[in-house]
């Protein structure tokens, strides 16, 4: 069951990125959403062949990438935060400070996640819920900071675009994602809570044709 809702999720993530591209008006800061949305078709991917691959170097090696597009990719989504903020003309957030605060702020992730997560990689083989993959070997030492602090941006930009604009989407699915993944779900799979992944994303890319099709606040 497992199989086929990776290959489910991955499916979902390449019509999210077909539909995102094609309303998109220009390329801009919030287009950092639609790599993301690669990384999740890679990511979903590679867990749902992994049973028809097989354990073994090559999945390994297929398996790898998904933690350097995590450690990446992911962060990039405070610079999405700061464009859908500055499309909807919120005058601060043009200020050079603030621009270079998110830049900056994306780095540091992306370094935590390194230093934390992958440089020291190791993978190990896992199989439940009739999926084969790769997971880290090493136990969690504590909560995922990267997450965690990206997860605070997405919900104060939300927030904010709730507030000025009354468009409430983006902070809905950075809620339901933390709600998502605080409350243990009693489902016999590993997959289920990528659902909420999902619509997070769904209201990204949403908030981003949103924002693109409506005139700008000033």
């Amino acid at each position: 069951m497992d199989t086929f809702l990776y290959f489910f999720f991955a499916a979902a993530y390449l019509l999210l990125l077909i539909w995102g591209m094609g309303q998109q008006k220009t390329w801009n800061m919030m287009s950092f959403v639609f790599l993301v949305v690669l990384g999740l078709i890679y990511d979903n991917g590679i867990i749902a062949l992994g049973k028809f691959i097989g354990e073994g170097a090559l999945l390994e090696s297929l398996s790898r990438p998904r933690f350097w597009i995590h450690a990446l990719l992911t962060p990039t989504l405070v610079l999405f935060s700061w464009g859908a903020l500055d499309r909807a003309g919120v005058e601060w957030v043009k200020k050079a400070p603030v621009l270079a605060g998110a830049v900056l702020c994306t780095l540091a992730l992306i370094a935590i996640e390194f230093v934390l997560e992958t440089v020291h990689l190791d993978l190990k083989s896992a199989s439940e819920y009739g999926v084969v993959r790769y997971v880290s070997a090493d136990p969690a030492t504590g909560p995922p900071v990267m997450v965690l602090l990206l997860t605070a941006v997405l919900i104060f930009s939300g927030a904010v675009l709730w507030r000025l604009t009354g468009w409430k989407w983006m902070l809905a699915g950075s809620v339901v994602m933390v709600i998502g993944s605080a409350v243990p779900m009693p489902l016999e799979s590993s997959a289920a809570t990528n659902a909420f992944e999902l619509f997070l994303l769904v209201t990204l890319v949403w908030t981003k044709a949103h924002l693109e099709s409506t005139k700008v606040r000033r």
